[in-house]
């Protein structure tokens, strides 16, 4: 079958390509453009062409129209669904942080740092003194 060929296309999928091309050309699109984006539209929404072969596509694209009704149904809860989410962690980050808010507040500066980086760097401060602390007590002792 040439390339480009409509052959394998019911005829409800061949009308529907019509009024597809029709709009777009009364939206001032060009015949060939028309024609090569309603095509497009048939093929995404019906799996293409269905006459045919026992590795017919028919039953495969008679299930899209659900799966299309119910990812329509899917994004509609989602957005909310998440938007819902963000607002609660928000409100609960907000809960917790308070008590610190409150402190820093009191104390008129930011808290020092009690965490596992403030602990780091206390640590490192204190191991570098001490190496220190170590090469000059051995230059003193080779000094003799």
């Amino acid at each position: 079958m040439a390339r480009g060929s409509k052959a394998k296309y019911s005829e409800k999928q061949k009308r529907m390509a019509e009024h597809i091309e029709k709009g777009y050309e009364d939206k001032g699109k060009s015949e060939k453009t028309a024609e090569a984006r309603a095509w497009a539209t048939v093929n995404k929404l019906t799996g293409g062409g269905m006459k045919g072969g026992s590795g017919s596509k028919a039953k495969a694209a008679r299930q899209r129209p659900a799966a299309r009704k119910n990812a329509r149904k899917a994004g509609k809860v989602g957005g909310k669904r998440r938007a819902a989410t963000a607002k609660k962690t928000a409100t609960s980050s907000r809960r917790k942080a308070a008590p610190t808010r409150a402190k820093r507040a009191t104390t008129g500066r930011k808290a020092t740092r009690t965490g596992t980086a403030g602990k780091r760097s206390t640590a490192r401060k204190s191991t570098a003194r001490k190496s220190s602390a170590r090469k000059s007590t051995a230059k003193r002792g080779s000094r003799k």
